[in-house]
């Protein structure tokens, strides 16, 4: 294996392809007790409509890959959750937009739960009736989601900013989406996007890489596979579908989801345009943002206001979410905010304590194994290397952040989605 050193920040991380494509990262810490394994796919709510092996085109219900994800612990000697519970490790698994990750960690039976965990998602196991006892669990999960305000203005903001791109489409889909998911869609999704050259494999903790590799290399299959090619849409326009979007919900008060439509970032390019645009969002929204403060002060922002980044293959952006009696002034003081200091410039001492402390934030978080495995995973699928963040924070400086602003920060990329209480 590959040995990466990481002097800026006293890490040392392994690395190799094995022959069926598979990439493995090992993050040893020898200090450590526990141990952590992520084995994630590129695959996830968005990808509806993808090419097969054999040159076929297949559309795809909304809401199969999380659907899968919750199949894929089926086995037939049982569920794979209580096999590794009775080796001492706490699986789990998450669906986000882009990716599907599987995940343990434990004190103890690392390598017969990384055992099960690789042969559990590669080799799947399916029937129809449990396919159709699972459909009634997850539309009452699909109905919690439907009664959660927050998750409601989030959706509703990304369906109103893109008009073709497939991340408008609700992850966990909706009721009647997962009524038309069957065995068959389930083993048709695993077979194009479970294939080891479209996927990862981190593991952290106080490990041997090479017994990572060797286990990885007896339980997955050998040979190389085609990798099945996603389409999320047409181009998208640069302005957004609708600028506007509202509904009742019984809430104490109105509830709302802002977002700035941005531009994918150029390849090789996706980690210095998140740590600008986290930047920017601090500049915009964070309690040490004069914004913040004066919106606070005016009694139209409370403590739960707070903004991100996003990026998926093919869209990126920044967001904001919170509460106020007055969304659309809210949306109009940040956009003549964001003017003004893409026009006067973002003061200095604000932004050099700003990105000290992102910085500062960025290296403590690699103190959590989960934390930094998932970060390597997703980094791999867009072709970075996390791990260098050191060298890109010294890369950009605040003009980068006021360009962004200038070109992200307009009328004509914002959506605003609001909830308002029922009358």
């Amino acid at each position: 294996m590959d040995k990466l050193e990481y002097t800026a920040l006293g890490q040392t991380v392994y690395h190799c392809v094995l022959p069926n494509g598979l990439n493995i990262y090992v993050d040893v810490r020898p200090e450590y007790g526990k141990q952590f394994a992520f084995f994630a796919t590129r695959y996830g709510g968005m990808d509806l409509r993808f090419r097969d092996e054999d040159g076929n085109w297949l559309e795809t219900p909304a809401g199969v890959a999380h659907f899968l994800e919750h199949k894929t612990f089926d086995t037939k000697d049982g569920n794979a959750l209580q096999i590794m519970a009775a080796n001492g490790t706490d699986p789990n698994a998450f669906t986000s937009c882009a990716m599907t990750g599987y995940y343990f960690d434990g004190v103890q039976g690392f390598e017969e739960s990384l055992r099960t965990l690789l042969s559990f998602v590669s080799v799947p196991w399916f029937t129809q009736e449990s396919v159709d006892k699972e459909q009634g669990i997850i539309a009452q999960e699909i109905r919690m989601y439907e009664d959660d305000p927050g998750y409601q203005a989030y959706t509703c903001m990304l369906k109103a900013m893109y008009v073709h791109h497939s991340v408008r489409t609700r992850i966990v889909g909706t009721v009647e989406s997962i009524s038309h998911i069957t065995a068959d869609t389930l083993y048709q999704c695993h077979r194009a996007f479970y294939r080891p050259g479209n996927m990862v494999l981190c593991a952290a903790g106080n490990i041997d890489p090479q017994r990572v590799a060797d286990i990885a290399q007896e339980v997955l299959p050998d040979a190389p596979t085609s990798i099945a090619v996603a389409d999320h849409g047409e181009q998208e326009p640069v302005e957004v579908g609708e600028k506007f979007t509202r509904q009742t919900m019984p809430v104490s008060i109105p509830m709302f989801a802002l977002g700035f439509k941005g531009s994918p970032a150029a390849g090789g390019k996706g980690l210095r345009q998140r740590l600008v645009a986290e930047l920017v969002c601090d500049v915009l929204f964070s309690p040490s943002a004069p914004l913040y403060n004066r919106l606070y002060e005016q009694g139209l922002l409370n403590g739960s206001f707070g903004g991100s980044y996003y990026a998926y293959p093919g869209c990126a952006g920044i967001m904001a979410e919170g509460e106020s009696r007055d969304p659309k002034r809210v949306r109009d003081e940040v956009l003549k905010e964001a003017a003004r200091l893409g026009t006067e410039g973002i003061d200095q001492e604000l932004w050099d304590r700003l990105k000290n402390a992102a910085y500062g934030s960025m290296v403590r978080h690699l103190n959590s194994m989960e934390d930094t495995c998932i970060e390597l995973a997703e980094a791999h699928f867009d072709g970075e290397d996390y791990l260098s963040f050191p060298q890109v924070f010294q890369s950009i400086d605040r003009t980068d952040g006021e360009a962004l602003l200038r070109e992200w920060c307009v009328e004509e990329r914002t959506a605003l989605s609001v909830i308002d209480p029922e009358e």
